[in-house]
Formats: structure tokens, C-alpha cells, sequence
């Protein structure tokens, strides 16, 4: 497949005046092997549509047009835009590019149902969008998630119990979907590189537990984590009918909240949601 000639990244940031905002969390990623490589995570991307959130200059949206995915992007810092519109005149009728803040967005009916979200995201708001995307009514509206965190936040979504990184997050990704760390990315990859390291983590949504609601889960794990070296019994006695769900699958309330697996939580869960 022939793509349009396109002028290295480096050259659309300095023509354009574009420089990394720390208040909206941005880092560019400006290497098209490894901006390729991120789009082939989510699989064949021919004809499908992928959602992309804080393109920024356009690299990894250039690497998703070139996989030969509709893209919708959505982008709230206005410096962006003439960049991103070069894009859309490349690859004609290819990008669809949404001026806004995507925590105010109702990304299913912008992307529509199917759609890969996949995104570079800005650190400071891509745990609450994933929270987000994982608490849409199951099976979810979009087919996977392949999304650049902060190494320690990866971490903390694939993490197994009784290890550090166990906690919330990991329950409420792990509970009815499959996230692995897909990709490792050193920090000298970006523009201006950042003091962490960070990962690409791709999630495939799984079948749901039968009787379980999202919303006990979640107010479950809130409790449970909140005092997170306590004991079940201190820190599920705020949570009305919590220590008698504990009782009542036969879980020792002496137990910590970082013991118990992801099916011994869904197993309380379901009981506070029956």
C-alpha cells in the first residue's frame, strides 16, 4: 500500500511552533517504527475505526491512517489543530478530528460501536478514562484498548495479588476483560522525555461474571483498598452488607484487601449486588 509523503514529525512540531504542554500532560512520541508498531497492537486495522485521544502533532494518528484505520481524534489544545488538518488532507476522508476535552466526551457516539481506542495518553487524566471505558455496559461499545500509561500504572492494571502493584485497578480491569503490557517504551522516546517510563497496555474485553454489578464492585474495591493495610473486618465495616458477603463466601475477614484474587472479589461482589 503507498502512503503520502509526509515531513518527519520533528520538522510539523518546529513548523507549527509546537511545544509539549505540561499542564495537559502531553509527551510526543516523534519514532514512526515505534508509532507503527503501537498501531499494529490492536490487529488488522484495515476499514475498522480507531479512537484516539490528546493526538497532539499527529504521530500516532499518522501510523493509524497508515494501518488503514478511520481515525476520530479528539484534541483540546488548539495549537494542534493545523497540524492534525494536514493529516486530514493526506489521507482524505480518513480523519475526523473533534476539538474538546475526551473526559467531557461521549466517545461511544463519536467512534461508534467497534472501534479500537487507541492512544498516547496524557498522564494526567488516563486512569479516569480508563475507568471510564471499563465501566461501560458489558460487552463494551469499542472491541479493544491499546493505551500508553506511565510504566507504574501498567504495572498496576496486570498485577497479580499479594504483589505491590494489587490493587483497585487491577481488580476492575481484570474482572471481565484480559489486560497485558504489550509494548515497554523508554522515556528517551519522548519529546521532552518524561522522569518515568512508561508501557502500552492492550485490553480485550471478556464475558462478565454472571449477578455481578459494576457499581458493587466498584464501591467494593474502593473500601476494601481504601485502607489497604488494614483488615477486611476495619475496612469493609463502612461497606453496608460487606462483612456479611465476606461471611457469606467464606472468606476470613482477617484477611488484607491485597490477598484476595479478582474471583474472590467478584464472589462478594455478587453478593452485595444480589
Amino acid at each position: 500500500m503507498s502512503y503520502p509523503k509526509l515531513p518527519p514529525l520533528r520538522e510539523v512540531i518546529a513548523a507549527h511552533g509546537l511545544q509539549a504542554s505540561k499542564a495537559l500532560g502531553q509527551n510526543f512520541l516523534l519514532d514512526e517504527q515505534l508509532l507503527d508498531r503501537i498501531a499494529a497492537i490492536p490487529g488488522k486495522l484495515e476499514g475498522a475505526t480507531a479512537y484516539e485521544v490528546g493526538p497532539g502533532p499527529g504521530g500516532l494518528t499518522r501510523a493509524l491512517l497508515r494501518a488503514g484505520a478511520r481515525v476520530v481524534a479528539v484534541e483540546r489544545d488548539r495549537r494542534c489543530l493545523p497540524a492534525l488538518a494536514e493529516l486530514d488532507a493526506a489521507f482524505p476522508g480518513q480523519l475526523t478530528v473533534v476539538e474538546g476535552d475526551a473526559m467531557a466526551m461521549d466517545a461511544r457516539e463519536l467512534a461508534g460501536e467497534g472501534a479500537h481506542i487507541v492512544a498516547n495518553l496524557p498522564y494526567n487524566v488516563g486512569t479516569a478514562l480508563l475507568v471510564g471505558w471499563l465501566s461501560a455496559a458489558w460487552r463494551p461499545w469499542w472491541a479493544s484498548l491499546t493505551l500508553m500509561f506511565q510504566h507504574e500504572v501498567a504495572e498496576r492494571i496486570v498485577a497479580q495479588p499479594d504483589s505491590d502493584h494489587y490493587g483497585r485497578l487491577a481488580v476492575l480491569s481484570q474482572w471481565r476483560s484480559a489486560p497485558r503490557i504489550a509494548m515497554k517504551v523508554h522515556r528517551s522516546a519522548f519529546t521532552p522525555p518524561p522522569k518515568v517510563m512508561s508501557a502500552v497496555v492492550h485490553i480485550e474485553p471478556a464475558d462478565q461474571p454472571e449477578g455481578v454489578a459494576f457499581k458493587q464492585l466498584e464501591r467494593l474495591t474502593a473500601a476494601a483498598f481504601g485502607q489497604r493495610r488494614k483488615m477486611l473486618r476495619q475496612s469493609l465495616k463502612g461497606l453496608p452488607g460487606g462483612l456479611a458477603a465476606l461471611e457469606a463466601v467464606g472468606i476470613d475477614a482477617q484477611r488484607r484487601a491485597e490477598t484476595l484474587s479478582v474471583a474472590e472479589f467478584v464472589a462478594v461482589a455478587r453478593v452485595l449486588s444480589g
